[in-house]
């Protein structure tokens, strides 16, 4: 890197700027680019009050900083000022650059959650004198910066960063082994940190906490058991598709403004139903009794829960979706209900029932994008069914295994397309493989996507049927964001 001049004539003036400036040689090293790290704009001497950069040094010994200002060392002749430091920029360098804006927001913010005093009283520094406070900050800092893995934090980002200066430190805070020791020692502070942070999150934000969602994922590992007795590794089933690999299911509650309020790391192969009645026993073990409402997707909870949660004092209301199933019965019912709209593109329609409310809610934007699907999808389905009538000495079998493909690409629309397909022995030709539309299949599944646009007014295109079941003891109206995300009806 070096300092480059770009010289202006202005105003009869010539104008000198500066900047800072990198070879790169491209197209096998013939030809050199220059990339321009940093621009430091006009440096004059005539026009002092332009270019005159400040430092503050701290001198031993001085109470205050004393301010001194920084001239090139060719431009600097004509002034007198002992406070004047003269720099030669033909031999300035820049020697390991550290990314230091990002390193000291995240302290602030990790000041201002008031967590450098919760870790200090709580994890004190090992015998070596390893600051355990100052590794958990540094893997904070770098989640949120530049989130990755702890291999990489110590190999590249910490060199990269200016952690070890913000926090006083050194190469020692991101030791391999040190950073995944610390991990270690922090589950025991579990329910004291997310207690401290629920008290944080009501002095910043006035947040809430009466709607909790409730949600699972599942993280996989490429490892061969057996393992160790009670660890959590299993197999199961996978939302990443992997089931070749065992997993652990991880169940969430954060707010809908996203702040956690819990989390629980399962074995691999607990199913998703029985995770509620431990979630709900935590929260409330964790944050005392209170009228809450739960939202959680329909293959969550169990009647049997839903019944204790109704059941409870106080009672605990929730927001789930509603079965397939008993949506189809409720049909009828629903259908002389009258509309209500929400806001502007979005309805419900209610049905009390057995102490429930059924919400049958449509979003004309999410009708769209779903009917829009569905019908890419046919097209893709037809389209594949015709090149595969053109493919020429293509065997029964053969064409089974391509069928199987495009069903698997295409599940929506293929229970709308009626195919035949060889016998046992058949040749592939136009009068052995031929497929056709299901008018009437493809009417019922319409419907479900929602009126057409003729029937609809002000031209909107509501094109899918959206549903959901809330439970509340008290009178209350449905909030209108609960009216959105529900599982589309297909």
């Amino acid at each position: 890197m070096f300092l480059k001049q770009t010289s202006r004539l202005k105003d009869g003036k010539e104008h000198h700027y500066w900047s800072l400036v990198e070879n790169r040689r491209v197209d096998g090293g013939r030809k050199v680019v220059q990339r321009h790290v940093l621009y430091l704009g006009e440096i004059n001497s005539s026009q002092q009050a332009a270019w005159r950069k400040t430092i503050d040094i701290f001198e031993t010994g001085s109470p205050r900083p004393r301010t001194v200002a920084l001239f090139p060392q060719e431009r600097a002749g004509e002034l007198h000022d002992e406070n004047i430091v003269r720099i030669r920029l033909d031999q300035l360098e820049l020697r390991r650059p550290r990314q230091w804006g990002a390193c000291w927001l995240a302290s602030v913010l990790y000041e201002k959650l008031q967590l450098c005093a919760f870790w200090q009283a709580r994890l004190e520094p090992s015998r070596k004198g390893t600051r355990w406070d100052h590794v958990l900050q540094t893997l904070v800092t770098y989640r949120l910066v530049d989130p990755g893995s702890e291999w990489r934090l110590h190999r590249e980002w910490f060199d990269k960063s200016a952690m070890a200066d913000v926090l006083g430190g050194d190469y020692r805070l991101a030791a391999d082994d040190t950073l995944y020791r610390c991990l270690d020692q922090l589950l025991a502070h579990k329910p004291a940190l997310f207690s401290h942070l629920q008290e944080r999150w009501k002095d910043l934000f006035a947040a809430q906490f009466d709607v909790l969602l409730y949600d699972l994922t599942s993280t996989y590992f490429e490892s061969d058991p057996p393992f160790a007795p009670g660890d959590k590794r299993r197999f199961g089933y996978s939302r990443d598709k992997r089931f070749d690999c065992v997993q652990v299911i991880i169940a969430l509650v954060v707010t809908p403004e996203g702040f956690p309020l819990g989390y629980e790391v399962l074995p691999g192969n607990t199913l998703d139903k029985l995770t509620l009645p431990g979630a709900l026993e935590a929260i409330e073990k964790q944050y005392g009794k209170a009228r809450r409402v739960w939202v959680m997707d329909r293959g969550i909870p169990t009647e049997e829960t839903l019944r204790l949660m109704r059941a409870s004092d106080p009672p605990v209301n929730y927001l789930v979706g509603t079965p397939k199933g008993r949506l189809s019965k409720l049909e009828a019912q629903l259908a002389e209900r009258p509309w209500h709209q929400v806001r502007e593109g979005i309805e419900v329609k209610l049905l009390p029932q057995e102490g429930e409310c059924y919400v049958f809610a449509q979003s004309a934007a999410r009708i769209d994008k779903e009917r829009g699907i569905r019908r890419r999808q046919l097209k893709k389905l037809w389209r594949r069914l015709n090149e595969l009538r053109q493919i020429k000495q293509l065997s029964r079998d053969g064409l089974l295994m391509k069928l199987g493909a495009a069903r698997e690409q295409s599940p929506s629309a293929w229970r709308v397309v009626a195919v035949r397909v060889p016998k046992a022995g058949e040749e592939v030709n136009p009068e052995t493989f031929d497929w056709r539309l299901r008018k009437k299949k493809l009417r019922q599944v319409r419907r479900h996507w929602g009126p057409p646009p003729a029937q609809l007014p002000n031209n909107s295109r509501l094109r899918c049927a959206r549903s959901s079941k809330w439970s509340s003891r008290a009178a209350r109206p449905v909030p209108s964001s609960k009216a959105r995300g529900r599982r589309a009806i297909r």
